[in-house]
């Protein structure tokens, strides 16, 4: 295979997201293609990998069944650290087109700090603009990124990121203006619960494999700005959940407003009642129809997409929150509540009263138990949140602009019909 791609990240997630389905793409199309994989920080999981030919087995496993791939489309690791040399010769071969990375939320940042000089630079975006500037002191042509860090403008934030290390080196305004016209830099979202190693299991892949990785089956990766992607990787002659898009933020805000405020309208409740996970509750009739109320009956109707992709999308979240393989505790969601009920949640409640002159009655009961919850000892929350939850009337916590940006007191007759019950 051709080596077409630079993967900043060895971790399970990228192994389990885009090596996954890069593999999937050159089993069924012509694309032939391989990944470069750079380990980004000094101590990784590159050695590992590299000793079994990097070379590794990736198992899906939910309710819908169990599924094993072998995944060999990496075709060799670099370690900038190690071999900083054998870094920057990457910029010397003009067929890779392709940079994806997962360097955690904290990863795409800029740091004053570095220096050209240095061997690497300390941050990914310092690295990365080390590379970028021998790839334009040689002529070729630059990449087209696929951040997979969770951050909004993931893109956006890393071109602003290099940019100002130009600035910062001096590298001149002609590496500037290469990096805004050679070079594209796409926002994307991703979204895969991936388990990562099966830690205290046995699950025979023929081999002692020290790489092995599971996840969840479901897999959806949203990238904006970039038409063509599709006609240099297929993802869309392969069935995979890849959408190319203009308007990532309508896909962002599925997700928040389906996927997340699922889970924050249910767990002050199930915590509440005695639940610990997302699977219990799902088993739990009571709970389910209230999840179910929530999505289908007072979420859905305030978002803009076509109603059955919105349904879909609802089905398969019901579906992740059943694996039997995936433990998710109730009180690691609970993490500050009252900021993810305003981003998640709240703006569900006022688009459905605007839409429809009426109360959403599941989510405005919701909003009751979260009060009820911080009322107890369960919470985990910025300590004057906590304080000021714990002992204010309702009429005092829904007119806090502070919490909610807005004043909420015309709530009030319905959300006290709920509290304490």
């Amino acid at each position: 295979m051709k080596e077409k791609i630079l993967q900043f990240g060895e971790g399970g997630f990228l192994r389990g997201f885009a090596d996954w389905m890069l593999q999937i793409v050159n089993e069924q199309t012509d694309f032939d293609g391989s990944v470069v994989v750079i380990q980004p920080i000094r101590e990784g999981l590159c050695d590992v990998l590299s000793a079994q030919g990097c070379t590794y087995t990736h198992v899906m496993r939910g309710a819908e069944g169990v599924e094993t791939k072998k995944i060999d489309v990496i075709s060799r690791c670099v370690k900038p650290y190690d071999d900083f040399g054998k870094y920057l010769a990457l910029a010397e071969n003009p067929g890779f087109r392709f940079v994806i990375s997962n360097t955690t939320e904290a990863g795409i940042a800029f740091s004053a700090n570095d220096k050209f000089k240095d061997a690497p630079a300390n941050s990914f975006p310092g690295k990365l603009t080390q590379l970028l500037k021998k790839r334009y002191d040689l002529g070729l042509p630059g990449f087209v990124f696929l951040p997979c860090e969770l951050i909004d403008q993931n893109g956006e934030n890393l071109k602003k990121c290099v940019l100002q290390y130009a600035d910062l080196w001096t590298l001149g305004d002609g590496f500037k203006t290469w990096i805004e016209k050679e070079n594209i830099f796409c926002n994307t979202l991703v979204d895969r619960i991936n388990t990562g190693y099966p830690k205290g299991e046995e699950i025979d892949v023929g081999f002692a494999d020290k790489m092995l990785n599971t996840s969840e089956y479901f897999h959806l990766w949203v990238i904006e700005g970039y038409a063509g992607l599709c006609d240099e990787i297929p993802f869309d002659k392969c069935g995979l959940n890849v959408i190319i898009t203009d308007k990532l933020e309508m896909y962002r805000t599925r997700k928040v407003r389906i996927l997340n405020a699922a889970h924050t309208s249910l767990v002050p409740y199930a915590l509440l009642s005695g639940f610990d996970t997302v699977k219990s509750c799902m088993d739990d009739p009571v709970m389910r129809e209230h999840l179910r109320k929530c999505v289908f009956e007072e979420i859905i109707p305030t978002l803009d997409l076509p109603k059955e992709e919105l349904l879909a999308y609802a089905d398969s979240v019901l579906t992740r929150f059943e694996n039997p393989y995936i433990r998710h505790m109730l009180s690691s969601i609970a993490l500050n509540s009252v900021s993810k009920f305003k981003v998640r949640v709240l703006p569900s409640i006022l688009e459905y009263i605007k839409r429809f002159d009426k109360m959403p009655e599941t989510l405005l009961f919701s909003f009751a138990k979260l009060i009820d919850f911080y009322r107890t000892e369960m919470t985990n929350d910025d300590a004057d949140v906590t304080a000021f939850m714990k002992t204010a009337t309702v009429s005092e916590i829904l007119s806090n602009t502070a919490l909610w940006d807005t004043d909420l007191s015309f709530l009030k007759d319905e959300i006290e019909k709920y509290v304490n019950q």
